[in-house]
């Protein structure tokens, strides 16, 4: 749908939309552009969750001259009142002659009905335009409203032979500083990260967004045991209490008592037996908690815990052009006997990031 101006203001909106990637979390990022007579006007960005709207600081820097002209937005307007007021309305008293938007907002509390409020104030709206393009930039957000779960990506940084990490276990640094940055971004665009306990021994990692400017996401450990070495950064320098500890309900209750559980928030998932956790119980947790994203990002029996499951939506593997021979390998047993049970990626591209390469697909899901 749409003219081939359409295209070219979407196309740019979209542009536009992307640098607010990682920015604002958990909100979806949002482009906006405003035309009169076939010249840009103005332009909007969604800069921060709980800031302005796109649209709303594009009819800002328009002012009047906003009267009737058209509105490129990368997604539906709002016509609800959350952190924000609803964007329906200023569009209205802005006197926008016309809205185009790539597609419907998946959240239930606009999903067609900003579109139907625009409508019947007279407004032309048109929908559809770049909207595959508009899925692809926000797919943790549409994921998430249209499943109910998190959007769940699976991370991490190997050798060309499938080597995590030596056979002492050195792992610093398998990738270069490019694909570090490119690490840190993906927290910043993710609401939590996750590892296994067995990387927080191992690791010590603080889990935090540093190399890029971004929101700083939740960090969640798995542990059965809840067995952790002193000085783990995750549990005893938690200064914004944003570290969540998920074990089964018996372990949980044991632990509390201690003194390094003052700062975390615990959650209780059902067990699987042999120490594993039940990561479907997870992600319904992740889900009521508000989490509409999650980055996996290891050691490998948690990445190969989360594959086993058929529960991982995307896959970015950072691959370095080296060999390691025997070490530790990335990804577990699969109970893989013949090729035809391999599960396959979808949609995969691969780029070059420094002297490294990032793979990115989407696995397909078996048929139960």
């Amino acid at each position: 749908m749409g003219t081939i101006h359409d295209l070219t203001f979407m196309s740019s909106a979209l542009d536009l939309a992307a640098h607010g990637k990682g920015l604002t979390t958990p909100n979806p990022v949002v482009g906006a552009i405003i035309v009169q007579r076939g010249q840009v006007i103005a332009k909007g960005l969604h800069r921060k969750a709980g800031g302005k709207h796109a649209e709303i600081e594009a009819l800002a820097k328009a002012g009047s001259k906003a009267r009737g002209a058209t509105l490129y937005v990368t997604l539906e307007p709002c016509c609800h009142t959350g952190r924000t007021g609803p964007c329906t309305e200023e569009i209205k008293r802005a006197g926008i002659r016309r809205v185009v938007f790539a597609d419907n907002d998946p959240d239930p509390r606009v999903s067609g009905r900003g579109a139907r409020a625009m409508r019947e104030a007279g407004i032309l709206v048109t929908r559809g335009v770049l909207a595959a393009q508009a899925k692809s930039l926000n797919e943790a957000h549409y994921h998430f409203h249209q499943t109910g779960r998190p959007f769940v990506v699976v991370k991490y940084a190997q050798s060309l032979d499938g080597r995590v990490a030596t056979v002492t276990g050195d792992s610093k640094w398998i990738s270069g500083p490019e694909a570090l940055r490119f690490a840190h971004q993906l927290r910043a665009e993710s609401c939590a990260v996750v590892v296994g306990s067995g990387t927080v021994a191992a690791d010590n990692p603080a889990l935090t967004v540093r190399r890029v400017k971004g929101a700083q996401p939740y960090r969640i450990v798995l542990s059965s045991s809840l067995d952790f070495p002193r000085g783990s950064r995750l549990v005893d320098t938690n200064n914004d209490f944003r570290t969540i500890i998920v074990s089964t309900n018996s372990a949980i209750k044991r632990a509390v008592r201690s003194r390094w559980a003052r700062n975390v928030m615990f959650w209780a998932v059902e067990s699987k037996g042999r120490g594993r956790l039940d990561i479907a119980d997870l992600l319904c947790k992740a889900a009521s908690f508000g989490l509409k994203s999650i980055l996996v990002e290891g050691g490998p029996m948690l990445v190969t815990s989360f594959l086993k499951s058929g529960l991982v939506d995307k896959f970015v593997v950072i691959v370095s052009p080296s060999f390691i021979g025997n070490g530790r390998d990335s990804i577990g047993e699969l109970g893989v006997k013949r090729i035809s049970q391999a599960i396959p990626l979808t949609r995969v591209l691969m780029q070059p990031i420094g002297r490294d390469f990032v793979l990115t697909g989407y696995p397909v899901r078996r048929r139960k």
